[in-house]
């Protein structure tokens, strides 16, 4: 399964979109943290306002945090840095389900995974035996874990659970739309596994006793 750690947000510069949907709470932030090891995302230049709210949360050391936590607000960083690079800027309270299928589009281009076209030799292969022009994407894993991210993370900063956008029915589709198409392209199943019941200790039943013959009364 591939990460989406190859997602560089300074070249973020999706199309403009139509029919935005104000459907959330005009006063959700999106909180600066710093980069931790290894991460490739950048932080997000925010309004002295915001800037000064999040000094706070930012003087956490990210040591005592754990690392889905920390994956979280980088996740969190980076949507809201495609927000404002959005043509036309798009605000958090703006933000529809539409649009987060667009910002997860827009994330294929960094992926890692080889996704098989029903042209292509090799579809449906486990282990194909060669290289193959077919494109690049992300893991159906990546994304299902991405969008988990940002549900919390959303209604962490004053969102409401009826109104995330990430938690949206055309969010849910999209998903397993990814999922069965990977699958089906990959020859993989994301099908859980159903775990396997100890079986129940049979009850011993007591031995009868020996018959014993008629008695005359």
């Amino acid at each position: 399964m591939d990460s989406l750690q190859g997602f560089q947000t300074s070249n973020i510069n999706p199309s403009s979109t139509t029919n935005l949907n104000p459907n959330f709470p005009a006063n959700l932030s999106i909180t600066t943290v710093g980069n931790t090891a290894g991460a490739t995302t950048n932080t997000i230049p925010l309004s002295a306002a915001a800037a000064s709210s999040s000094s706070s949360s930012s003087s956490t050391s990210p040591s005592t945090l754990s690392r889905y936590e920390n994956q979280k607000r980088r996740d969190w960083n980076t949507f809201g840095q495609y927000l404002r690079n959005h043509r036309p800027p798009l605000s958090l309270s703006r933000c529809s389900g539409a649009h987060v299928l667009e910002f997860l589009r827009y994330l294929d281009q960094f992926g890692k995974t080889k996704v098989h076209t029903q042209l292509c030799p090799f579809f449906g292969h486990l282990n194909p035996p060669g290289p193959c022009p077919c494109p690049l994407r992300q893991a159906w894993g990546s994304l299902d874990a991405l969008i988990g991210r940002l549900r919390a993370a959303f209604e962490e900063h004053g969102g409401k659970p009826e109104a995330n956008p990430f938690g949206a029915r055309a969010v849910r589709l999209y998903l397993r739309e990814v999922r069965d198409s990977q699958a089906k392209a990959r020859g993989i199943s994301y099908e859980k596994k159903k775990r396997k019941r100890p079986p129940h200790p049979q009850p011993q039943v007591p031995p009868l006793p020996p018959p014993h013959g008629n008695q005359n009364q």
